[in-house]
């Protein structure tokens, strides 16, 4: 039988060594066979080059034109929903805090503050229920910050579902509730997945979804321009939530996009651009102030004029390493909680109980944290940003600082411990509320919510930092509200998600103050590479335990002396440039397999490369009853046009769906006019490290390997490659997963 082309003979090599490998192994062939790869290479067959050479000079500039266009209507669409996120939340958050407030107040006097937690629990907890059960049960993908879906569609991962209009409903409705339901989680980081699937639906001109063309940009319908669009509309949701444009294009460079053009760089900070003028504006009009272009991102950390001496740079080094460690511990204690609920908490029901669990706990222990403190700060102490102050236990005239951090949302409670002046928090307090929200946040990051881990991040470091700052480390207490804060609040960010050009230069934007621009850099660049050392990134460990075929920046240190023989599929699967129609239908339902690349060979010389031709376009000749008999007939269809492939994109019909009769499997299909006749190939002994360059540089699908007389032996792909890498890597975390 012949097997899948997409799957490696490394894999069998793992399952004969013992029970526990086999395990192991095969979850790994499993997993890998819910993923199929985007074709990132333009196929250049004969309608391609005959539509490229009508084309005029003309015909191109209009092109180019729509794309500036497309990138304009993803700027302006991403800023409206990140105007409408932030307005509903302080709408919903506004509403809770001050039920909640009234109901403290009350019982505060009268006694019975068992009934304020339980309405502080019960609200909190309604809020995520909703949210749990529209991603749990109507669009899974949604939930979580959907960074790591997005990193991997631009790697060349074809997520199931990750860019669809109802995926971006269930994740703006959910990163709300979550939000409203005072979970330790962030409204900044979903809206990078809002972008990507607003850039994907625009760029298209329809919506598959709901069964609507619009007749527009029918040109891009192909995974090279729309993976393009996708990173303009990343940028833009990162430049709608910290107000960074600049930041907004590395980060979809860094974190992002595998491939990259300098066409492209221009039209994504344009989109950016649009973006963060269109909240801006938008949110001038809400609040009153039209034309005062104040908001520029959904959190904003305030202006600063601050200075730093040589001295504290070794400081800032120091504060890194530390960052580095603590961001290793929460990205293992995630890591291991992930695999908890792979393994116990896999169904919809359970998931939405253990969402509602978190929620209110978080409440209970945030309402005993404010019970039992007595960090009681004057009123006129207060800044007018935080609207939700709570008197608890103090005297009149006074208030409670620890309610400052937890009885608010989590941007406002950054803006709190950005902007107090000094003595407003206690040591205590800050020591407290770090060592909760810390656990709070790792406890939280995972849930079948939608919402983001860097707010929380952020916030954790504010605490910390100004802990460490009012012990007198790093400043004097005069400054400790804002050096001391300035200095040491990003390095957990880092720890974490282990950005450095990206987060470094979004920062800067976000505070205005590029003074800052080299601690934060030393910052962010130790915790990299003191967290890198015990674990990857967060995002990189869950990528990991979805089992996805990503392909990382570099081959394996240790794959030179491997050669694409080793690491192809063989045998394999190949039709001749006239095929019977039979053949094609027998091998495309062939359940058994899931090939999705075929290398076409010439008849009078057996197994002799001359081109390769995809399933998704065989279903479209199938659709169309491509035949030679019918070309030859009196009845001569209509040819075929490049058209007629984009409108199937890109939910191409599955080959079950497609009728064909008995007598028409005894046609003939001629596959010169539609396979693309010059495939990268690479011969049987080209290293390992040389073949992932060419996936990783030019995006490839599939890459056939071929002896000296240019006869085809074998085919590689990216799961080959990734699952290689997985196999020397990255079995051990797949079946702590999922056994």
């Amino acid at each position: 039988m012949l097997r899948d082309p997409e799957a490696s003979p490394l894999s069998i090599e793992l399952i004969v060594v013992t029970p526990h490998e086999f395990s192991k192994a095969h979850i790994a062939l499993i997993s890998c066979r819910s993923f199929q790869s985007l074709d990132y290479d333009n196929i250049e067959n004969h309608l391609f080059l005959e539509e490229e050479r009508r084309m005029g000079h003309m015909s191109f500039r209009c092109l180019e034109i729509s794309r500036w266009v497309i990138c304009g209507l993803i700027g302006v669409l991403t800023g409206l929903i990140a105007c409408f996120i932030d307005i509903v939340v302080e709408k919903l958050a506004g509403v809770k805090y001050v039920v909640v407030k009234k109901s403290i107040d009350k019982n505060t006097e009268i006694g019975g503050m068992c009934i304020s937690l339980i309405l502080w629990a019960a609200l909190n907890s309604a809020f995520v229920m909703v949210g749990a059960i529209i991603v749990a049960f109507f669009e899974p993908i949604a939930a979580g910050s959907g960074i790591p879906q997005i990193k991997c569609y631009l790697n060349g991962v074809k997520v199931p579902r990750v860019v669809r209009l109802k995926t971006l409903m269930v994740k703006v409705c959910g990163v709300i509730c979550s939000v409203a339901g005072g979970l330790a989680v962030g409204k900044e980081g979903p809206m990078i997945h809002s972008g990507a699937v607003v850039a994907a639906g625009v760029s298209q001109g329809r919506s598959t979804s709901l069964k609507k063309d619009f007749k527009i940009f029918e040109y891009f319908r192909r995974d090279t321009e729309k993976r393009d669009f996708v990173s303009a509309g990343a940028a833009a949701g990162v430049s709608a939530a910290f107000g960074a444009p600049v930041g907004g294009v590395l980060f979809s460079l860094e974190e992002g996009a595998s491939f990259w053009n300098q066409l492209l760089t221009w039209r994504i900070f344009f989109a950016s651009m649009i973006s963060t003028f269109t909240l801006n504006f938008v949110l001038s009009i809400y609040h009153k102030k039209t034309g005062e272009l104040s908001s520029p991102g959904l959190i904003n950390f305030g202006s600063f004029d601050l200075k730093y001496n040589i001295y504290e740079i070794p400081l800032f080094i120091v504060m890194g390493a530390i960052g580095g460690l603590l961001g290793a511990l929460f990205n293992v204690l995630n890591y291991w909680l992930t695999i908890f609920r792979i393994r116990y908490v896999h169904r919809p029901c359970l998931q939405v109980m253990e969402a509602m669990l978190v929620a209110a706990v978080t409440a209970t222990v945030s309402f005993a944290m404010i019970y039992f403190s007595n960090d009681c700060q004057p009123l006129e102490t207060q800044k007018s940003s935080e609207d939700y102050s709570l008197q608890g236990f103090c005297a009149d005239g006074e208030y409670s600082a620890m309610a400052t951090a937890f009885f608010n949302t989590p941007e406002r409670s950054v803006r709190s411990l950005f902007h107090s002046p000094a003595g407003t928090y206690k040591l205590e307090t800050l020591g407290c509320f770090t060592l909760v929200y810390f656990f709070l946040a790792c406890w939280t990051y995972g849930l079948t919510v939608s919402a983001g881990v860097f707010i929380p991040s952020l916030l954790i470091g504010a605490a910390w930092g100004r802990l460490f700052g009012s012990m007198g480390v790093l400043t004097t207490e005069e400054q400790a509200g804002k050096d001391a804060y300035q200095h040491s609040r990003f390095y957990f960010a880092g720890g974490i998600v282990r950005m450095t050009l990206s987060l470094t230069v979004i920062l800067v934007e976000a505070t205005g103050n590029v003074t800052y621009g080299l601690p934060i850099m030393l910052v962010l660049m130790t915790a990299k590479i003191v967290g890198d050392y015990f674990i990857e990134g967060l995002y990189d460990v869950h990528i990991k335990l979805q089992s996805v075929p990503f392909l990382h920046w570099d081959a394996p240190a240790t794959s030179h002396s491997l050669t694409a023989r080793e690491v192809m599929s063989s045998p394999v699967t190949c039709f001749n440039r006239v095929e019977k129609v039979g053949t094609i239908v027998d091998v495309l339902s062939n359940t058994s397999t899931n090939h999705n690349g075929f290398p076409v060979i010439i008849q009078t010389a057996p197994g002799k490369l001359c081109g390769l031709i995809l399933r998704s376009q065989l279903i479209v000749l199938l659709k169309h009853k491509v035949f030679v008999e019918r070309a030859r007939s009196r009845l001569r269809q209509r040819k075929l046009q490049l058209k007629d492939f984009r409108d199937a994109y890109p939910r191409f019909p599955p080959i079950q769906s497609i009728h064909v009769s008995q007598d028409e499997r005894e046609c003939m299909m001629d596959l010169t006019e539609f396979m693309n006749p010059t495939p990268y190939t690479v011969p049987q002994d080209t290293s390992l490290p040389r073949v992932f360059k060419l996936f990783r540089a030019l995006g490839l699908r599939h890459l056939v390997v071929v002896d000296d007389d240019n006869r085809v032996i074998g085919l590689v792909t990216r799961k080959d490659l990734a699952r290689y890498h997985l196999g020397k890597h990255g079995l051990e975390e797949l079946h702590l997963a999922h056994t």
